[in-house]
């Protein structure tokens, strides 16, 4: 997404653990376990409990590399997935800020996992067109003057 706001003004958003509960749908009952405030650098550990599906279970992720304000990646250690890995890359791009998520995940149980893609697939969809729009909202809002390209999901 596009975000017409500065690398300096969007990556702390991004970077702080605290902001993932108010951009994650609420029926998801997203939860962060580990005391806030938390320093973000490579081998932080964040646990987490959320529901998918409606199954309520815990999360843990490592934050594998940390190159602020351009990337940083977080790496599933215990959780739902037999992977899961999540790229976070931000770059300058004409008067603001293009912001890419790039996950790359395997499902558990071959191959009776692998019949589950389409509906997993479909739910990342879901969630990530609720963060694009509530991370608009929250760093943009209303203000006059400019495109909502951005918020589109």
């Amino acid at each position: 997404m596009h975000l017409p706001l500065s690398m300096e003004e969007v990556f702390p958003f991004f970077y702080d653990v605290g902001n993932m509960q108010s951009i994650t749908p609420c029926e998801l009952h997203y939860q962060v376990l580990t005391p806030l405030p938390m320093e973000m650098k490579t081998g932080t550990i964040v646990d987490y409990r959320l529901r998918l599906f409606g199954v309520p279970f815990n999360w843990r992720s490592v934050i594998t590399y940390c190159d602020p304000p351009r990337k940083f990646v977080d790496e599933e250690v215990f959780g739902p997935y037999k992977m899961w890995l999540h790229t976070h890359n931000f770059w300058p791009d004409g008067e603001g800020t293009m912001v890419e998520d790039e996950i790359l995940y395997l499902l558990p149980w071959p191959p009776f996992g692998e019949a589950a893609y389409p509906l997993v697939m479909a739910e990342l969809k879901r969630i990530l067109g609720y963060r694009r729009r509530r991370i608009w909202d929250l760093l943009v809002g209303d203000r006059p003057g400019l495109s909502a390209k951005g918020r589109e999901a």
